[in-house]
């Protein structure tokens, strides 16, 4: 329950952005009852609004829910043995945040009741908060309404912000991505390639690539001191003998 009421005001939201795009209540609805991924949805109506051809759609949502992919391969190893192909397919149709973390927090491996009743409400909460935005957005004015649309906008800052201020590489990608998003949105004859969404699609590549490649320095060079440190023990060693 308390995830469910946590996605109504975000859902919510999303409802009238989905409205504001040029969506039917029942366009939204759907939508948020087949997807469940709050972030893919906003970036792939977006799209969908800007007439994106299918393969920006298909790969820009792909990048952002990567992070379930690697959800699923943890979850693997917290649900119980031998379990039924179609029972895991039906637990992986909501493994969103909230429910991962509630899932892995269990002491017990995670059985097939437990999980469907762990994703049941969050899904209630979720496709209901949709269509109560939908429905709720003609009664509301065009400026209210941009108001409450960017609350999706805080919900992406309230991923990012925390693990950012963990790690200052982290923090370094996000500000590359968004300096390169920048770039192909306003910048002459470079802002052609932003049609389509492939600018944000080169720019998620790019930083997540940069980040990968500056982690692997910092791993060889951590690997670089520790022989060294070993080496110069080992000459103290030999000296003292």
């Amino acid at each position: 329950m308390p995830i469910c009421l946590g996605y109504i005001p975000v859902s919510f939201a999303f409802g009238i952005t989905a409205i504001g795009l040029g969506f039917t209540t029942l366009q939204a609805t759907i939508i948020a009852i087949t997807n469940m991924a709050s972030a893919g949805q906003l970036a792939g109506v977006q799209l969908i609004h800007e007439h994106a051809a299918a393969i920006s759609i298909i790969v820009t949502t792909f990048v952002i829910n990567m992070r379930y992919m690697l959800m699923s391969f943890t979850l693997t190893q917290k649900i119980v043995p031998n379990m039924q192909w179609w029972k895991r397919c039906m637990m992986a149709f909501c493994i969103c945040d909230e429910v991962f973390v509630f899932a892995t927090m269990e002491k017990d491996d995670v059985t097939f009741p437990f999980y469907m009743g762990l994703m049941t409400m969050p899904i209630v909460g979720w496709t209901g908060g949709t269509f109560l935005g939908a429905m709720a957005s003609t009664l509301f004015s065009p400026t209210i309404q941009s108001c409450m649309s960017m609350g999706l906008y805080f919900m992406f800052i309230a991923i990012i912000v925390p693990e950012a201020r963990k790690s200052r590489k982290v923090a370094a990608v996000i500000v590359l991505a968004s300096v390169l998003t920048c770039i192909f949105t306003y910048v002459p004859y470079i802002n052609t390639l932003s049609k389509g969404g492939w600018g944000v699609i080169i720019a998620a590549i790019a930083s997540a690539a940069i980040g990968a490649s500056m982690k692997s320095a910092n791993r060889r060079q951590k690997a670089i001191i520790k022989a060294r440190t070993i080496e110069n023990e080992v000459v103290e060693h030999q000296n003292l003998e």
